[in-house]
């Protein structure tokens, strides 16, 4: 058999060529195992973060705050597991006031709502401790490296937290705005620093949104203050965070969700919708989302169907965390009324005024339009029974004035 003849090199020069492997070898391996730039901070790339994610997507808020508490705890100088204790801490309240029906924010009504939330102080001083703590850290990194895109985000993202707080618990627009401007100033700057830091791109592209969909007079207001925004933009923008981003990648399209549905584009939002409730079965509201977005459209049999499958794996143990079925419950009623559903409507708005952690502004809420239903189906007696209910003393005073309203003269549907 033939034998292929093997190169050699003279003798003289193997020790130079096994110097120069010796030499070149380790550069070799470390490329070999060097990671690319991820273009976000090392510690959302964690395992523990990755699970303590999951548990807040599924609204397991309690476990996923003991998770993010062990976070700080190892990385006591990395604001970005500041962060996500504050994330947690905030959207935890923001739950329980029923602050995260999102049919609240569908449209500008909600801007007027006369709601008033009572939030625990010790709650209050928390976010504002943890809030002031992140931006702190980031100051410090920032002024040791301007560079650092990371603090840039991680500043901007708690500033973000804090304004979407005291917008939703508040009603405090004019401060939210500024403090979101600044927000947004942070991620811009991450940007500049690194153009592929795409969960930067979230602050952005909600500021750019929401400030183009304020009413005329509060973007005046706001303006002043060089807060400028454009929808499209903003849309934009969410999506490629969506598309490519890390610890954003999911509020972006809980976002994209809601902004669309302002936009009363509901195809589009169901879409993305439908999306985060297959990859999050087992959360509530992206599950109540999708039967939301169906009532909006104006496919009322479906709305209702998938209430009541959400209803129907509620009543499974364990299946949902904490599932505020209040929330479930209103929204099927408000489906069947928009059907002339008017006895199905009444009992369902009763079946959410019953929940026993519901907020007393939904409680409220659903009394009066309960009433409303026994009055298109000449129950006045009952129909007095909620109006009294709705307006009674204390408590939240939102409905009072429709409440007494109907009890001078029945509600006929005008």
């Amino acid at each position: 058999m033939m034998q292929i003849a093997r190169p050699s090199f003279p003798a003289k020069f193997r020790p130079r060529l096994l110097a120069l492997i010796g030499l070149f070898l380790p550069l070799f391996t470390l490329a070999a195992h060097a990671q690319p730039r991820q273009h976000t901070n090392p510690l959302n790339l964690t395992p523990e973060v990755r699970e303590a994610h999951v548990l807040f997507y599924n609204l397991d808020y309690d476990g996923a705050l003991s998770r993010f508490e062990a976070i700080q705890r190892a990385h006591p100088q990395n604001p970005m597991a500041t962060d996500y204790i504050l994330m947690t801490v905030i959207f935890r309240e923001l739950y329980h006031q029923d602050l995260l029906d999102t049919t609240y924010y569908a449209h500008d009504s909600f801007i007027f709502a006369k709601r008033s939330v009572t939030i625990p102080q010790a709650t209050r001083d928390r976010i504002e401790q943890l809030t002031n703590s992140a931006v702190a850290l980031c100051d410090q990194q920032i002024k040791a490296n301007p560079n650092d895109a990371d603090a840039w985000f991680a500043r901007g993202y708690a500033k973000g937290m804090h304004a979407s707080f005291i917008t939703l618990a508040d009603h405090s627009y004019v401060s939210a705005a500024r403090q979101g401007l600044s927000s947004r100033n942070d991620s811009e700057e991450a940007l500049r620093l690194d153009p592929d830091y795409a969960d930067a791109k979230m602050a952005v592209g909600i500021q750019q949104f929401a400030v183009a969909s304020l009413p005329r007079f509060l973007r005046i207001m706001i303006g002043i203050t060089g807060v400028t925004g454009n929808k499209e933009k903003g849309l934009d923008l969410l999506r490629q965070c969506a598309a490519q981003g890390t610890v954003n990648r999911i509020e972006c399209r809980t976002a994209l969700s809601l902004f669309l549905r302002h936009d009363a584009r509901y195809a589009e939002a169901l879409t993305v919708q439908h999306g985060l409730a297959e990859e999050f079965p087992r959360d509530y509201l992206f599950r109540l989302e999708e039967a939301n977005l169906s009532k909006d459209k104006g496919d009322g049999p479906a709305a209702i169907a998938i209430y009541q499958r959400v209803l129907e794996d509620a009543r499974k143990p364990g299946y949902f965390t904490d599932p505020r079925l209040q929330m479930a419950y209103f929204g099927m009623a408000e489906t069947q009324r928009g059907q002339n559903l008017h006895a199905e409507a009444a009992q369902n708005y009763l079946n959410a005024a019953a929940q026993p952690r519901c907020s007393e502004w939904i409680r409220r809420r659903a009394q009066l339009n309960a009433g409303q239903m026994f009055d298109l189906n000449h129950q006045r007696d009952k129909a007095v029974e909620q109006y009294k209910l709705a307006s009674a003393a204390g408590g939240d005073q939102s409905q009072a004035d429709t409440a007494r309203k109907y009890l001078r003269s029945p509600y006929t549907g005008s």
